[in-house]
């Protein structure tokens, strides 16, 4: 009975050996078929000319930071027109009351 028992625990150890084996064997599958879909999905990504995440978001920041350059400078442009105006204005003005200091009434400067 004893040497049934080895046997059988031989056995037992041989199964779990080959249990480990294919274990090992499936994990390494797995690693593999992971590592090709990454690589079929970066290359279908670089074929449809997809950008990937942090590019992406690279590229908003940019726009953002434009945007509110634009609006910065916008403002700027806003502030000097009305700026010039008055000055133009206040010119048209002083030459007005220089014509009519003369007594020229003609509309030509």
């Amino acid at each position: 009975m004893a040497g049934n028992r080895d046997g059988v625990r031989q056995r037992l150890d041989d199964l779990a050996g080959m249990a480990g084996g294919a274990f090992s064997v499936l994990a390494g599958l797995k690693n593999e078929a992971g590592q090709l879909a990454k690589s079929r999905a970066d290359a279908f990504a670089q074929r449809m000319e997809l950008v990937r995440r942090d590019e992406f978001e690279a590229a908003l920041e940019l726009a953002r930071r434009a945007r509110e350059e634009a609006e910065v400078l916008t403002e700027k442009l806003a502030a000097l027109e009305a700026r010039l105006a008055r000055l133009e204005n206040r010119g048209g003005d002083a030459v007005s009351n220089i014509m009519i200091a003369r007594g020229d009434s003609s509309t030509e400067a």
